[in-house]
């Protein structure tokens, strides 16, 4: 009776170890930790006629971020103003943009500096 316990006892350790494991990890991504903090995604969606870019910007700070300016590269430049704090936004570059990089920087010592990445293609999804 007692190995039985033993077990179990491991096991619900085990359990509770990967509970905090992982919800650890989840709220790292739901709560802000900083009062200044952005997340940006560029993204390139190849189409067989056609390149569409995008690029997400968060802001995943307890404060608002201000003066928000977005460089395209190529002389192609957006200025956002004001992200209230979680706020998030999709901005798209010129359709002439070579889209290689993107830069966002903002009050507050904010920049960020990120190549553009692909989107996987799936079988059956159009572009593939």
């Amino acid at each position: 009776m007692k190995q039985y316990t033993a077990i179990i006892a491991v096991g619900v350790g085990a359990i509770v170890m990967m509970v905090v494991i992982f919800g650890a990890d989840i709220l790292k991504l739901s709560v802000a930790t900083q009062d200044y903090d952005i997340f940006v995604d560029p993204i390139l969606d190849k189409q067989s006629l056609f390149v569409m870019g995008r690029v997400i910007i968060q802001n995943t700070g307890f404060q608002p971020l201000t003066n928000i300016h977005v460089n395209f590269g190529a002389g192609d430049t957006l200025d956002l103003g004001t992200l209230k704090a979680g706020q998030k936004i999709i901005v798209s570059p010129p359709s002439e943009n070579p889209m290689v990089f993107v830069m966002i920087s903002a009050d507050n010592e904010i920049f960020v500096n990120k190549a553009y990445r692909e989107m996987p293609k799936m079988v059956g999804m159009m572009g593939s």
